[in-house]
């Protein structure tokens, strides 16, 4: 069935109306910047990557301007696979050795980040790939990790960087020509060496030094669950502290929700954790008044 077939029981009238009820948004946001993590089954599901291309070449038309961070790990996963290598993390971070960079390169910035930007095209867009190394976008160094429980204990999790700052000048000039940029997060250390860095970090650092309206985070689930499986619709810094604390959010939930929370300490509006299982999930959390997701909030 295609999305029109589906939009068939759907009266003019009715129509009009929910294009209606979008205008008040459309106007808030108009010439404002959202940053959107791209990440989970919306980037390997073929009908959810369609609704997520078509979702930011409607932004972009409306006005607002639209800047994809996306992640990789799945493809990344099945190309170590394939040499005979396994995946590790640590406290949520891929361990990346310099074969495992090689990988990481190749996929982000080639396959991943060149299919993206077909798909955006292909709905009607323009978009131009970067990585860290494009007009100097992204300055790091090595992460150095402290293990969350004993301070005194520091993991090496390898070619794994740690942002040290981010020039948006070449993201401004593609935004100021209406293209939609799409970033990989690899970044490059002094030396001219690569480092894998967080897509959730960079995206929530991007975010600050954009001034960006919103960060958008895609995921795997309907947003941050507690204990007992519920959604959390509204959370404080406050809030989330005590999470971090009582183990509610943990493994590959924490680089994200502290990227998430140092955005909107640093003045990003509204950071949202979304479900990009939901079809045009991103267009219902934007241009909507229904709640999806998890919005964090510094106070």
């Amino acid at each position: 069935m295609t999305d029109n077939d589906s939009l068939a029981h759907i009266s003019p009238r009715d129509k009009a109306e929910i294009l209606a009820q979008a205008l008040p948004y459309i106007r808030m946001f108009h010439g404002k910047t959202l940053v959107i993590k791209y990440g989970g089954n919306a980037m390997t599901d073929p009908a959810l990557q369609a609704d997520f291309a078509e979702d930011v070449v409607l932004l972009k038309l409306v006005g607002m301007n639209p800047v994809v961070v996306h992640g990789g790990g799945p493809q990344i996963e099945t190309a170590l696979n394939r040499l005979g290598k396994k995946g590790e993390f640590i406290q949520g971070m891929r361990v990346t050795d310099a074969e495992t960079m090689e990988v990481v390169e190749w996929v982000l910035a080639g396959e991943v980040q060149q299919d993206i930007v077909g798909l955006i095209n292909q709905a009607g867009g323009k978009a131009v790939g970067l990585t860290g190394r494009d007009g100097g976008l992204i300055r790091a160094k090595k992460l150095k990790m402290v293990d969350n429980a004993d301070p005194n204990k520091e993991y090496d999790v390898g070619q794994v960087g740690e942002i040290e700052s981010i020039d948006p000048s070449v993201v401004k000039a593609l935004q100021d020509d209406a293209f939609i940029p799409v970033i990989s997060p690899i970044g490059f250390g002094e030396n001219n060496e690569s480092y894998n860095i967080n897509a959730d970090v960079v995206a929530g650092k991007l975010a600050s030094v954009l001034k960006a309206e919103k960060l958008v985070l895609l995921t795997n689930t309907p947003g941050v669950l507690d204990k007992a499986g519920n959604l959390l619709t509204d959370l404080s810094a406050r809030r989330i502290d005590e999470l971090f604390a009582d183990g509610t959010i943990s493994g590959g939930m924490l680089p994200k929700i502290s990227g998430a929370l140092d955005a909107a300490k640093s003045g990003v509006k509204a950071v949202h954790i979304i479900d990009g299982r939901v079809p045009h999930a991103m267009l219902l959390e934007i241009l909507t008044d229904q709640a999806f997701g998890t919005m964090i909030r510094s106070y």
